[in-house]
């Protein structure tokens, strides 16, 4: 059974950092493209960041680009997604996808599991 759970959220200042995790089980990890992308009340999820398989071909989207480093540790089975410079409107859930077929690697609908989301607040 596949699963992928995040880890990490929480609530921080503007201009800090956060690194959330995501653990997966249940399928061949190294195989898989992993994507992060996120929602915020009231808006449509968008994609955040994006690796492919061996680590070294990595995707931003252009708001978080030079802040957000997304990395991978295959053996540990777990992506990682770290978060600098934070600012309010990155206040958001979460969420970890893996991807087995990919295109673009920035629309939800390539991916085919899903984890749960960890909550991101950033508020003075």
């Amino acid at each position: 059974q596949v699963q992928l759970v995040e880890s990490g959220g929480g609530l921080v200042q503007p201009g800090g950092s956060l690194r959330l995790s995501c653990a997966a089980s249940g399928f061949t990890f190294s195989r898989y493209a992993m994507g992060w992308f996120r929602q915020a009340p009231g808006k449509e999820r968008e994609f955040v960041a994006a690796i492919r398989w061996r680590g070294v071909t990595t995707y931003y989207a252009d708001s978080v680009k030079g802040r957000f480093t997304i990395s991978r540790d295959n053996a540990k089975k777990t992506v990682y997604l770290q978060m600098n410079s934070l600012k309010p409107d990155d206040t958001a859930v979460y969420y970890c996808a893996a991807a087995l077929n990919i295109g673009t690697m920035k629309s939800g609908y390539e991916y085919d599991d899903w984890g749960q989301g960890t909550q991101v607040i950033v508020s003075s």
